[in-house]
């Protein structure tokens, strides 16, 4: 991370069970909700930040506002004056703003920055979200005439696998309940408490009906209400840190590399781009190197989790032999042999995931840079990987056009 470690103080989400505008609560709710928890769970007070950073996707479309950044100052009067402003970066939203909070303390500009993500998605019916989810796309120029577009486009990754390698339902569906069941153990996870047949997890058009193509309901990621917070600090500050709540440095949690890539817009150039390729994004592959590179990691085995988009199904199928798992189109050898489920070799979405846990599209990347910490901290509670001393995340908005990963660990 250039000459400057930067640490992971503490941090909190809301309920992604939650249902913000039933409750009469909106985007600053949300908000007040995960950074008075981050700064409660950090041990920071609010005049301690010096600056603050929020990732948000559609905020203007779902609810009208934009210029979030002015909302700290809302939620303590401390933060009146601090600077602050939003990212937009589709499902990456959060992890922009966690760059950005970075490179502000590798510059020496601040010590302190707190780094938020919100989305309120609920509030409208779910043919107008899917819209306005739309707006990761390109508008006019793909995915016209389906009633859901990220649906679709990840469909259409799925038969690119298909066509080069070969795919099977079943490895999708397994997948899909293997979130689902680590989300069971997630107190904030949305679907905590639904309840699944025997049935559910197969091709069976009435306990998995299909939504678009290969894409079936328990293949999708949840559309979700609410926010994550984290306060990152620079070792000077986490040194002082330290000491005063009697630690030592070596056990607070810190980002050892990261990676980020954009690509095109639209998926089709995606996808032509890499047709003599292996892997199906090679761009998201040098993104994970990069920030393996960045960490001192030689081998994906080196992590004890990971914490991926799963937007899809088809999108943690292309995660795991794009981490290096495995060979470029054999992922399902790592559903088969069990090495991604909890007590496996290398864990994937402990938490649940976005299938399980929930995908409130701005706040995920600092969502996944929480659950990070937690695990190599021990503090994942009935999530926990067992030992886990470093952990990678992978964030992606659009069809794999932002592409963010870090490396968090102790």
């Amino acid at each position: 991370m250039g000459h400057e470690t930067i640490y992971i103080l503490g941090g909190d989400q809301t309920d992604f069970a939650a249902n913000a505008s039933r409750q009469g609560q909106g985007l600053f709710e949300l908000l007040q909700d995960a950074v008075q928890g981050a700064l409660y769970n950090a041990g920071v007070e609010a005049q301690e930040v010096q600056a603050g950073h929020i990732g948000n996707f559609v905020g203007e479309l779902f609810t009208g506002q934009g210029q979030l950044g002015g909302m700290f100052a809302a939620i303590d009067p401390a933060f009146h004056g601090m600077p602050a402003g939003r990212h937009e970066a589709a499902c990456a939203s959060g992890s922009i703003a966690a760059l950005a909070a970075t490179a502000e303390i590798q510059a020496q500009r601040y010590d302190c920055v707190l780094v938020a993500g919100v989305e309120l998605e609920r509030n409208v019916p779910g043919a107008v979200a899917a819209r306005h989810l739309g707006a990761a796309t390109w508008v006019g120029e793909e995915a016209q005439d389906v009633p859901y577009a990220w649906p679709h486009m990840f469909h259409r990754v799925g038969l690119e696998y298909e066509r080069r390698y070969g795919l099977k339902y079943e490895h999708l569906g397994r997948i899909a309940e293997i979130n689902l069941t680590n989300a069971r153990r997630n107190p904030k996870a949305q679907t905590r408490d639904w309840v699944y047949g025997p049935r559910s997890f197969l091709a069976d058009d009435e306990a998995n009906p299909v939504i678009d193509g290969m894409i079936r309901r328990q293949d999708c990621g949840q559309v979700t209400d609410g926010a994550a917070a984290v306060v990152l600090a620079s070792e000077r500050f986490a040194a002082r840190w330290a000491a005063r709540h009697q630690r030592s440095l070596d056990s607070i949690p810190r980002i050892a590399g990261w990676g980020h890539r954009t690509a095109h817009l639209k998926l089709d150039v995606k996808l032509q781009a890499s047709a003599q390729d292996p892997y199906v994004f090679p761009h998201v592959r040098d993104t994970i190197q990069d920030a393996f590179r960045r960490a001192g990691i030689r081998d994906v085995f080196e992590l004890d989790g990971i914490e991926t988009h799963d937007c899809f199904t088809t999108t943690e199928y292309m995660a795991i032999d794009h981490f290096g798992i495995t060979l470029p189109g054999q992922s399902w050898r790592a559903i088969e042999d069990g090495t991604i489920a909890m007590g496996g070799r290398l864990p994937i979405n402990a938490s649940g995931g976005l299938i399980g846990l929930g995908h409130p599209v701005g706040a995920t990347g600092v969502r996944m840079l929480l659950d990070a910490a937690r695990q190599v901290t021990g503090q994942a509670g009935d999530c926990q990987i067992e030992g886990a001393r470093r952990c990678a995340t992978l964030n992606i908005g659009g069809s794999a056009t932002t592409v963010v990963s870090f490396v968090v660990e102790r």
